[in-house]
């Protein structure tokens, strides 16, 4: 099993870069594919980018696309999504997510969750 926890949101202005964190904790963590998702209030939970376990393959939802990155270290346990030109629609609780195998954009099929992180896009 993995256990996650999401840091480094906090509040910035349009056009700002922010780097979030997520720590996990577990023996197989190589093994599992990571995801970010956002929720803003009143919509539903959105994916934002995952990496593959097996490569660095990634994704990303056309919204963010060219503006995010996500990346991992699998030697510290840590995914992170590097956010950079923000926009005040980026405003959202941030998740990081991880499954077994590959990710994919459906939240349904990931099977461990942090907390989340808010970040807030002053315009």
């Amino acid at each position: 099993q993995v256990q996650l926890v999401e840091s480094g949101g906090g509040v910035v202005q349009a056009g700002d870069s922010l780097r979030l964190s997520c720590a996990a904790s577990g023996r197989t963590f190589s093994r599992y594919a990571m995801g970010w998702f956002r929720q803003a209030p009143g919509k539903e939970r959105d994916f934002v980018g995952a990496v593959s376990w097996y490569n660095d393959n990634t994704s990303y939802a056309d919204s963010v696309k060219g503006r995010f990155t996500i990346s991992r270290d699998n030697v510290k346990n840590m995914v992170y999504l590097q956010m950079s030109s923000l926009k005040p629609e980026d405003t959202a609780v941030y998740y990081c997510a991880a499954r077994v195998g590959d990710g994919g954009r459906n939240p349904d099929n990931y099977d461990y969750w942090g907390q989340g992180t808010q970040v807030t896009v002053s315009s």
